[in-house]
């Protein structure tokens, strides 16, 4: 018994190590020195040290001394790793360079750099932001958008708020990039990428993704959120303190923990009632079916095909004629997609 507990124990330690050392080689190749030589050598001296230390743990006389020194080296990674800030000051992309931000007055607030951009392509457009006042007793309703692009399981989702009068306000939590830098799962994970507010005219941030998207197309989902309309601006409101607040003190993306879907789930600790964490919140393409489930989309008396299918939103969007009618029409089920 004493034998099995004790290689029990070495394969824990040997998984803690190659573990580390995984995640040691890709912080390092990264997130170290912007020189590629120089970054490249340390990540495959850290191999290079945690593959010694794994073999360390096979002979009892090194074991001790190896597991130490690795240790030792690892604690310098992380002090290291805790040293990278994030910043506002970047040569940012044309799309998020512009920071909203929003004054609050009791249930006036203001919106400022409220992103509306004319689109003729994905990439070829003509930036234009406006400031807007919302009044906070007039919130009718909260959207949630889904966009699908890589099959059924991952999906961007995002929020936009309606208000009385056809107003309707979209924000959508994603990655910071600066110029020539794309986005990358993997890199989600090292601090590659700030946390960034999207705040948009739903003719941006929707039909962007309906209209002009096609490397590869998005499929697009439109869904009412059921719920008190005081919860609703208990969210916006924070949505509206979280943006501030990356505004004085920038904040990481994270492609498992501080993305998207987690952010909204994150947001709406101010109800009560917001569903328990699921690991469909973390299989993004799958929070809509989970609303569903939870009472949180009505039309109970749909199956969630049915329902998902009403919600299928880019026939309807490419319609339009005037991008003026786009959140009307995107809304109107007469012109429901196949």
């Amino acid at each position: 018994m004493r034998k099995v507990l004790s290689r029990c124990a070495l394969l824990l330690l040997g998984v803690l190590v190659a573990t580390a050392g995984g995640w040691g080689v890709l912080a390092i190749a990264f997130s170290g020195p912007p020189d590629a030589t120089l970054r490249n050598s340390l990540a495959g001296a850290f191999a290079v040290a945690s593959l010694a230390a794994l073999i360390a743990l096979g002979f009892r006389r090194w074991r001790g001394r190896a597991l130490a020194a690795y240790l030792l080296l690892f604690a310098g990674l992380l002090v290291w790793w805790s040293r990278i800030e994030p910043s506002n000051q970047r040569d940012w992309q044309t799309d998020v360079a512009v920071l909203p931000y929003a004054t609050i007055e009791g249930d006036r607030v203001t919106v400022h750099n409220i992103r509306n951009f004319d689109y003729r392509s994905e990439t070829d457009y003509t930036p234009a932001y406006y400031d807007k006042q919302f009044d906070l007793s007039k919130l009718e309703g909260v959207d949630l958008v889904a966009s699908y692009w890589m099959g059924p399981a991952i999906a961007h989702t995002f929020l936009s708020f309606a208000f009385e009068g056809g107003d309707h306000l979209a924000i959508s939590i994603e990655t910071r990039k600066e110029k020539s830098e794309g986005y990358s799962t993997i890199k989600g994970f090292f601090r590659q990428y700030e946390l960034f507010y999207v705040v948009a005219d739903e003719r941006d941030v929707i039909r962007l993704r309906t209209n002009f998207r096609q490397d590869p197309p998005e499929q697009v989902y439109l869904y009412r959120i059921q719920g008190p309309l005081e919860n609703g601006r208990r969210l916006f409101l924070e949505y509206l303190h979280g943006m501030n607040a990356l505004r004085d003190k920038p904040e990481f993306y994270n492609t498992l923990t501080t993305n998207c879907t987690t952010q909204i789930w994150m947001s709406a600790r101010v109800n009560t009632e917001r569903p328990p964490f699921s690991w469909k919140i973390l299989a993004s393409g799958y929070v809509p079916q989970y609303l569903y489930e939870n009472g949180r989309l009505g039309e109970h008396e749909l199956s969630f095909s049915e329902v998902q299918r009403r919600a299928l939103i880019n026939t309807r969007a490419k319609g339009v004629d005037s991008p003026l009618d786009f959140s009307a029409r995107i809304r109107d089920r007469s012109f429901l997609d196949d």
